[in-house]
């Protein structure tokens, strides 16, 4: 009898800890536990003296090429002094796996445990040391190029919206806002364009629960698979929008924002010019993730992915619109 094919199945953590004792020479006493399936696979592996990240790729996710720019760039962070979950390799010096799973070939990669835990309510001196860890990624990535995605207005806002129509009907007022929007951002960049912004290598997701802070206030950053080239200024909106949603309070969110921002520029400075673009970064890249959601349906199984749950998700996009006094004007009916 053939074996029924599947599209995301899920490998089991206790053939992984065995996989990983081999190809790592770790301990025989090594565990592995599933930490959370979502766009990747995530295990957590154990021996008595260190833990680790396993990332389990998700079929057809992400190509070799791609994953090994990720490994290139955490590596250079690492050798730069940027605290990151960076790649460990095994005892052939190889990075990447192939693993033959039912679905076809996936990849996975072994990464160092970034100690501390995740705090969704930052404190203000937090926010100033996370300013200065991105300045300083930002410093080693400053003018570099990998061999992934740039990110632009299209890829980030036109593309989503190409993906979102496979489940919302374009005459939905929310999918007209999102449109618009996309127009509205690609004129402002294409303008912004001329002043010769700085672009660079952007993580593309820093945010509260894509990093570690221990009780001392170390911060390690993680999870770039979404790491691409583009505009710096990407990073900084899209951290200032996830800061904007967490803080109730909007002064305690002035007051946290700033002490990010002058984090950042104590160490790099943002020039004038890409200032007034941290509002529409943040919503190119919030619309970007609704796209991310779309396309991976079925890693999500998303049946909150309805037109309620868009109505929602873009109300948080108007909101932080009306805060900085902007406006998307829809297209006359």
């Amino acid at each position: 009898m053939s074996t029924f094919p599947v599209i995301d199945s899920t490998l089991s953590a206790r053939h992984l800890a065995v996989w990983a004792i081999e190809k790592y020479n770790l301990p025989t006493q090594t565990t592995c536990r599933l930490l959370r399936t979502n766009m990747n696979h995530t295990y957590v592996v154990s021996e008595p003296a260190t833990t680790y990240i396993l990332r389990v790729y998700s079929y057809n996710r992400r190509t070799l090429t791609d994953i090994a720019e990720e490994v290139r760039l955490l590596n250079l962070l690492k050798e730069s002094g940027i605290a990151v979950s960076y790649p460990i390799p095994d005892t052939n010096n190889t990075y990447i796996h192939q693993i033959y799973a039912p679905e076809g070939i996936r990849y996975a990669v072994l990464f160092s445990f970034a100690n501390g835990g995740k705090i969704r309510n930052l404190t203000g001196e937090l926010c100033y040391q996370i300013g200065s860890t991105m300045a300083r990624m930002h410093q080693v990535t400053l003018g570099r190029q990998i061999n992934r995605i740039t990110y632009t207005t299209h890829t980030l806002a036109k593309v989503a919206y190409q993906q979102a129509k496979v489940y919302f009907p374009e005459s939905l007022p929310d999918m007209q806002f999102i449109q618009a929007s996309a127009n509205k951002l690609d004129a402002v960049f294409k303008e912004a364009a001329a002043s010769a912004s700085r672009t660079g290598v952007v993580h593309l997701d820093i945010w509260y629960d894509n990093m570690s802070i221990t009780d001392d206030g170390q911060i390690t950053l993680f999870d770039f698979d979404n790491c691409g080239n583009g505009w710096l200024i990407w990073d900084i909106g899209y951290f200032c929008m996830q800061l904007f949603h967490t803080q109730p309070d909007k002064a305690d969110y002035e007051r946290k924002r700033h002490l990010f921002l002058k984090g950042y520029q104590e160490i790099t400075a943002i020039p004038e010019a890409e200032i007034p673009l941290i509002p529409y970064a943040g919503l190119a890249i919030w619309i970007y993730y609704l796209g991310v959601q779309a396309e991976r349906f079925d890693n999500f199984a998303n049946i909150f992915l309805s037109e309620n749950y868009l109505k929602m998700y873009m109300g948080k996009v108007k909101e932080w619109l009306l805060y900085h006094q902007l406006t998307i004007d829809l297209p006359a009916v």
